[in-house]
């Protein structure tokens, strides 16, 4: 793949990531801000029910009869149209809504551009990883703007944003090169776009555990994007009111993904000397570790000792998804990959997320007002899911057997 090409698809992936950073941690506290904390466990369940949703019609429908470039830039067009016109309804019943047009557009995307970029490749292996690190860089780049530069967390400015950086890839997507439909004139049935002819033929203990464990860590993710924002803003209004210290969250939460560059590239490193199993659990006991840093962190208020437990993200996201999808790489045969790749997103994404944040949303507007806990309130809530953390991974660390032979595709599945 030539130089030119490699920076196309870099720059279509930078400004993909570039547009859920923009609002994915700050939406809580502007819609905080605007009287409506209350349905922020409504709005971020948005995101993984369009998760479930949308491999559907990519599958089903997309994939089989539209060019991938020109249906991205579509999708985009729509999606970027949805979030620019959201704050204009502000304070109406139009605004959620707009937000699940943009999320049902959006989110399908996020395995577009990737089949799109491993169309182009001849060593995917390689080239892979240097167009989608600039996917993270786009995700830090954004946080660190809006926390650090514009100061704007709490008001509209990052839905224009967003919604702007979509229509921009929208036109954009439309200059990339030509790639036809991956399944033009194949059949596809739902089963198979959810990986559950795939997953019948497995038939692996180790499997099975790992996928209920990958959809319970994920609910960790849905209780951290849509309210560690609010728990940051509760600490600087509690122990650093009149600095900038969290004063707008996505400057600090930024550094989560500069850390999870880093960690992506030290996959390799650690995965010849701790194998699966174990690096799986880190990534598990990276976010147990996280809560609990939350959790004295509500009581204390030390900042840099708050950052830390933002730091880990990339342990936390890398050491268990990434490594997850090495996992089911070498588990199964080439012909349900893809099959079962589906089903990881499917259950973490999709069920797992979804999970994460109807339970964080009902903790917070049990014992909460309009989306904000106390700073004891916040103690408690990161306590709960930090001890519940560290079941399930107790239960993955006692239950999943990483034997060689766990990791060869049997014969059923060879044969299917």
């Amino acid at each position: 793949m030539n130089i030119g090409l490699v920076a196309r698809l870099s720059v279509m992936m930078f400004i993909q990531y570039f547009i859920w950073g923009a609002w994915a941690p700050t939406l809580g506290n502007y819609m905080n801000s605007i009287g409506i904390g209350d349905q922020i466990p409504l709005a971020y369940a948005l995101h993984p029910i369009a998760c479930i949703i949308g491999p559907f019609f990519l599958g089903m429908v997309a994939d089989r009869f539209f060019d991938s470039e020109k249906l991205l830039g579509i999708l985009m067009l729509i999606a970027g149209a949805s979030m620019s016109a959201m704050p204009l309804v502000e304070g109406t019943n139009l605004f959620l809504p707009l937000l699940g047009l943009h999320a049902l557009c959006y989110f399908p995307t996020l395995g577009l551009t990737a089949s799109l970029a491993f169309h182009h490749m001849k060593n995917q292996e390689k080239e892979f990883p240097v167009v989608r690190v600039f996917g993270t860089i786009g995700w830090a780049v954004i946080g660190l703007f809006m926390g650090y530069i514009l100061q704007d967390d709490a008001s509209s400015t990052p839905l224009y944003i967003g919604g702007g950086a979509a229509l921009f890839l929208g036109l954009y997507s439309f200059t990339l090169p030509y790639t036809p439909p991956p399944s033009k004139g194949q059949t596809t049935s739902w089963k198979q776009i959810a990986g559950i002819d795939a997953f019948n033929a497995l038939k692996s203990k180790s499997f099975v555990v790992f996928l209920a464990a990958a959809m319970l860590i994920f609910i960790a993710f849905g209780t951290y994007f849509p309210y560690a924002p609010l728990y940051f803003s509760a600490v600087h209004d509690g122990f650093f009111s009149g600095t900038g210290l969290f004063a707008n969250p996505s400057g600090e939460m930024a550094w989560g993904q500069v850390s999870e560059i880093f960690f992506m590239l030290a996959i390799p490193f650690f995965f010849r000397r701790l194998g699966v199993k174990w690096m799986l659990l880190l990534g598990m006991l990276a976010w147990v570790v996280r809560f609990a840093i939350f959790a004295v962190g509500a009581n204390a208020g030390m900042y840099y000792f708050i950052l830390i437990g933002i730091l880990i993200h990339g342990i936390c996201y890398d050491f268990f998804f990434v490594t997850g999808q090495i996992y089911i790489d070498k588990k199964t045969a080439p012909k349900v990959r893809g099959q079962v790749q589906g089903l990881l997103v499917l259950l973490t994404q999709g069920v797992g997320f979804l999970l994460g944040t109807q339970l964080s949303g009902a903790y917070v507007n049990t014992f909460g007002a309009n989306g904000q806990l106390s700073l004891g309130g916040w103690f408690n809530f990161w306590l709960i899911f930090a001890v519940a953390t560290l079941v399930f991974s107790l239960a993955f660390v006692l239950l999943f057997n990483d034997r060689v032979a766990d990791h060869q595709p049997s014969a059923e599945t060879q044969s299917d």
